[in-house]
């Protein structure tokens, strides 16, 4: 019976993942959430780990007392979380969300355990320090975010020496076809309103300004050790498509799916293998037509900042991840307007010094430093 650990269990890859665990009959070994006390409270009266983590201290205490008639360890905090992350176990699915997730995954990395990466922010910010690490360690990463995966997919079976370019494709968001004037006054219910996937706030915002796909282009550099120019992103509103590879005799591989994440999170737990999978079957006759454009960078210049800052490289992205977490969080509280948000990205990108060679240290210094300067900005 396979082994997982679950970071970010109460979010909704979280909740995904442990309907693939409930398929297959996995062993879930720890869960770990922020404060959703009652989610994991279920969770846990279900799957039995041996270790739980909440963030919040509060919500850790009062979980301890209601769970108290099982054999589940309550942990707290930050510290309580790479706790979870250092047990033994086959796979952690990291499904964090933002920059809490780096240093946890580099816990379970550095004990051994294979990584189903569904925190893009990890290797955003975390880039060679997070791959160095695995490779030192022999650890793989397995892309958990539909985009990656379709790409990992499509390069099975193939020299990797003869990938032309990768294609991320992406949804477009709720403002696809918008103008700059058109995005100046709307509100964070019309930002949440997403066309094709069921996802957090934090990350449905990002699909909305598009930075996710900027975010996606700095992870698809370190997970697939390929040059940014070496990178498109084409805008295909059906989610069929979650992405192509491109070869030097110009032939284009491409995974299609149905717009559910249960297909992505499954494939990077049972690797090599594929088994039946809780998500529906793909029937190409029910879409009239699939289309591809390509984004409008003008608009959308949240996609442009994060290819400045992979491109100069250090710790540019990560200070480009810490000012994008700050502003969606302001804007989600209403304090700033949605244009804002990249504004204040390029702003930081702009006025906060980075350096090439960095530690986990360096990191999370940059991480405070940048979303102190995005809160003084507003």
């Amino acid at each position: 019976m396979k082994k997982i650990s679950i970071l970010g269990s109460t979010g909704s890859i979280g909740e995904q993942a442990l309907d693939v665990a409930r398929l297959h009959g996995y062993e879930i070994t720890a869960l770990t959430a922020n404060s959703s006390v009652d989610i994991i409270e279920k969770q846990i009266r279900e799957f039995h780990p041996k270790k739980v983590a909440l963030v919040n201290e509060k919500a850790a205490e009062d979980l301890k007392i209601r769970i108290k008639d099982t054999d589940t360890k309550v942990l707290a905090g930050v510290s309580g979380v790479c706790e979870c992350a250092a047990m033994e176990t086959d796979t952690l699915l990291n499904s964090i969300v933002g920059m809490a997730g780096l240093e946890p995954t580099l816990t379970a990395i550095n004990e051994g355990t294979e990584i189903a990466l569904a925190n893009k922010e990890t290797l955003v910010a975390g880039g060679r320090l997070v791959t160095d690490t695995a490779k030192k360690k022999n650890v793989r990463i397995l892309p958990v975010d539909s985009e990656h995966s379709a790409i990992f997919q499509s390069l099975q079976g193939n020299k990797h020496s003869q990938v032309k370019r990768l294609i991320l494709t992406a949804s477009g968001g709720p403002f696809f076809g918008k103008t700059i004037d058109d995005l100046k006054d709307v509100t964070v219910e019309q930002a949440l309103a997403h066309p094709n996937w069921s996802m957090g706030a934090k990350i449905t915002i990002d699909s909305a300004t598009m930075m996710n796909k900027g975010l996606e282009l700095i992870e698809a550099v370190w997970l697939f050790s390929v040059k940014p120019s070496d990178i498109d992103i084409l805008v295909h509103r059906q989610s069929v498509v979650h992405s192509l590879v491109e070869y030097d005799d110009h032939s284009v591989m491409a995974q299609l799916g149905v717009p559910d994440m249960r297909v992505p999170i499954q494939y990077a737990l049972t690797y090599p293998d594929r088994y039946n999978s809780p998500a529906k079957q793909l029937h190409l006759e029910d879409y009239a037509t699939l289309t591809f454009e390509k984004p409008d960078y003008e608009t959308f210049s949240a996609i442009n900042l994060c290819k400045r800052a992979i491109e100069k490289g250090g710790l540019y992205p990560a200070i480009a991840n810490s000012a994008n977490e700050k502003a969606n969080e302001l804007f989600r509280q209403g304090k700033i307007k949605f244009l804002e948000i990249a504004d204040l990205v390029a702003s930081a990108l702009e006025n906060i010094n980075s350096k090439e060679e960095y530690t986990l240290t360096d990191v999370l210094e940059k991480d405070k430093e940048t979303k102190e300067f995005v809160t003084a900005s507003v």
